[in-house]
Parts: structure tokens; sequence; C-alpha cells
């Protein structure tokens, strides 16, 4: 039983990107700036991942204000409104408004991959996409489409994206499905986002259905397990005593779990032994076990943030100990 490590998603901005993005909305920055300190920013926090052995790799999404809107600008027939508050977090998305079916009008994914898939050797550089049910709920839908035909619209959409990164040189796709972890979110949801997560594991690459800021309800976590997908990852340390209830009752389904047990929403350093512990417990009889964040990292200060890159390192370390089993890392 392997353990290995992974953030699951974005990085908060370094006060140099964040100053330079800022100039640039102002006119007051040199042309290739921008461009200069997104590399500079996702060199390092790809290197803070590398240096702690973590195995797919995340190239920060530096420059993406939030998960919906690179994709809500690149396609025809979506635009952007105001700002809604994202969850239960300090955190605001711009509402994607669907007016029609989206139609993918030019690459978001594909161009990032071969600019940074060079940097994250000896790793995986993992992309990460919306997936289609918590894009649709958390989007205003003046298609005239319901919502789960929306969904469907937009999973085509994000299959087109993934083909070509994947193309490109992506080796892990995420799936990001948090609104199954919603109070409103019910089985039917996770049943169609368990169809819709399914169909990215046709185009090659490794699959990973992610659901974060809680853990599901039992019906809801129940149903996503029909995925046709690798690795299944919860936020398990928000909530770990129900978390563990529910995982022992239900098991992963056959798939291989990531757990979220590095606290992404809080700043201090994360008890490495309960963490241990906890692992320890929920490791059933998977086949490998990955230890992942909470949510993403982009919730926290910068400095913070590498702070949690290394303690995902170290929480394998330490499992892996606890565990006698080897570390999937490139420290061989």
């Amino acid at each position: 039983m392997p353990i290995w490590g992974m953030v699951l998603g974005g990085y908060p901005r370094s006060r140099y990107v964040r100053h330079t993005l800022r100039d640039e909305e102002r006119g007051e920055v040199r042309v290739g700036e921008p461009v200069k300190a997104i590399m500079l920013g996702a060199s390092t926090v790809i290197g803070a991942q590398v240096s702690a052995g973590l195995r797919f790799i995340s190239d920060g999404m530096l420059d993406w204000h939030d998960i919906f809107r690179p994709f809500a600008e690149a396609w025809r027939n979506v635009a952007v409104d105001g700002l809604l508050r994202y969850f239960d977090n300090n955190f605001f998305y711009r509402i994607p408004v669907f007016l029609d079916e989206p139609e993918p009008t030019r690459p978001v994914l594909s161009p990032r991959v071969r600019l940074f898939k060079e940097l994250v050797e000896p790793g995986d550089l993992k992309v990460v996409v919306p997936g289609p049910v918590t894009f649709a709920r958390l989007s205003d839908n003046k298609s005239g489409m319901d919502i789960y035909e929306l969904a469907e619209r937009i999973a085509f959409a994000l299959e087109v994206e993934v083909r070509e990164a994947v193309n490109a040189g992506a080796r892990v796709v995420q799936v990001d499905e948090p609104f199954l972890a919603d109070v409103d979110a019910t089985r039917d949801d996770a049943v169609l986002a368990a169809e819709l997560a399914g169909r990215f594991s046709k185009l090659g690459a490794t699959t990973i259905l992610a659901v974060y800021f809680n853990m599901p309800e039992p019906s809801v976590y129940e149903a996503m397990l029909d995925a046709k997908v690798d690795y299944i990852a919860v936020d398990v340390i928000d909530a770990p005593e129900r978390a563990s209830r529910i995982i022992s009752s239900k098991g992963y389904g056959g798939h291989k779990p990531v757990l979220g047990l590095i606290d992404a929403r809080r700043v201090m350093d994360d008890r490495l032994g309960y963490i241990t512990d906890i692992a320890s417990k929920l490791a059933l009889d998977a086949e490998e076990v990955g230890i992942t964040t909470s949510a993403w990292l982009d919730l926290i200060p910068y400095r913070y943030s590498l702070r949690k890159t290394i303690l995902v390192g170290r929480a394998v370390e330490l499992v892996a100990e606890r565990m006698s089993q080897p570390v999937i890392s490139h420290w061989g």
C-alpha cells in the first residue's frame, strides 16, 4: 500500500505576482512583465511541490481569478457577471452566465501544459477542471436547458479542453465537484457528477474526482463512488469523525483514496501525529493512499501555502512510517 502526496489545486499569488497583475489592470506595467511574473511565481510553487516529493504537480493556476472564469471567458454563449461568495469561504468568484450551449473558442489548458510540463519533472503534471455539476449549479442558467442538461453540455466542452491538454502532455486530470459537499446537493447531483467525471477517464490520463469544503452526505458519497475514475479525493480534516464514519461504512467503491488531511483554510501547522492516526484508520484495504490538502491553498496567504506544501510531504513520510509502507516519491 504505497503512500504519496499532492496539493489539491491552486496557490495564492506572491506579493510580486499580485502587484504585477494589479499594475497590469491599471495600465502601469511594461509589456511582457505579467507573463514573466506568472512564470516566476509558477516556478516557485512547482519547485515547492517537487522538493516536497509530491507525486502529482499543479502549476498553481496563479493567473486564474477563480476556477470558472478561464473557461467562461473562452467559451461562446457564456458571459461573466458580478461577484458571489464561494461556498462558506472568504473567497469570491464571478458568476458564469450561460446564454446557450457553451462552445469552446480557444484552448485554456493545453497552452499552459506546454508551458509548464518541463518544470514538473520528475513529477506528473496535473490539470484541474471545474466539475460539470458544480459549474452548472454555481452559474446563472439563462440557456433554457435544465440544470442537468446544462451540466452535460459543460462536460462536452470540458472534454475538448482535457483531450487537448492530455495530447499536450498532461498526465493527470482532476475534476473538482465541491458542490457535492454542499447541504443542497442531492443524490441525483452525485449520480450525474459520477457519470460525467467518468468521461474524462477515456482520454488517456489518470483521473481524480475531488470533493472538498466538507464531507458529502452518506447518500451523496455513495452515489459518487460509481464514478469510473482512478481516484476519489475527499475532505476529511474539516469533519474527521463524520468523514471516518461515512468512509468506514461505505468504503471507497474500489477506488484509490486521496485523503484531504492538511487543512488548507487555516494557517496553523497541522497536528501531524493526529493526521497519521486518521490516515492509518482510513487506509482500510486500499491499493494505495494519497494525502492532500482539504481544499485549494489559495484560501490562505502565500507563505503559509508553501509551508502547507512541506507539511503534505512530511505527513506522507510519517503515515508511511507508521504503516510500514513504501512512499511514492522522487527520492527513490
